[in-house]
């Protein structure tokens, strides 16, 4: 099992239309192509905390994540809904994603 971390850093005053685009879009399109959202949240303490979503989602291993992000990021749904929120200008200042083994950490 892994976990990826994926940090969005919202263009200034944007938060509000990410926030919108991940409830309104990713959320469902994450659960359609079957992929699991383990949490999700905004930066309160830390750098980018005026701006930034924070979410992680779980994988069997890294074929499953490339197959699964594949397939949604080939979805006319995803294309259609990035399209409209982004109408008024970019959302995203940065975005950095981490992929974490589920293994114990041990000495």
């Amino acid at each position: 099992m892994i976990f990826e971390v994926r940090e969005y850093v919202a263009v200034p005053g944007r938060l509000g239309a990410v926030v919108e685009l991940f409830t309104s879009a990713t959320v469902p399109l994450l659960a359609k192509h079957g992929m699991e959202l383990v949490s999700a949240g905004r930066t309160l303490i830390g750098e980018h905390s005026w701006g930034e979503l924070v979410y992680t989602l779980r994988f069997a291993d890294l074929a499953d994540l490339e197959r699964r992000w594949g397939a949604l990021l080939a979805d006319p749904e995803w294309g259609a809904a990035l399209a409209a929120a982004e109408a008024d200008g970019p959302l995203f200042q940065t975005m950095r994603r981490r992929v974490l083994d589920a293994a114990p950490v041990t000495a």
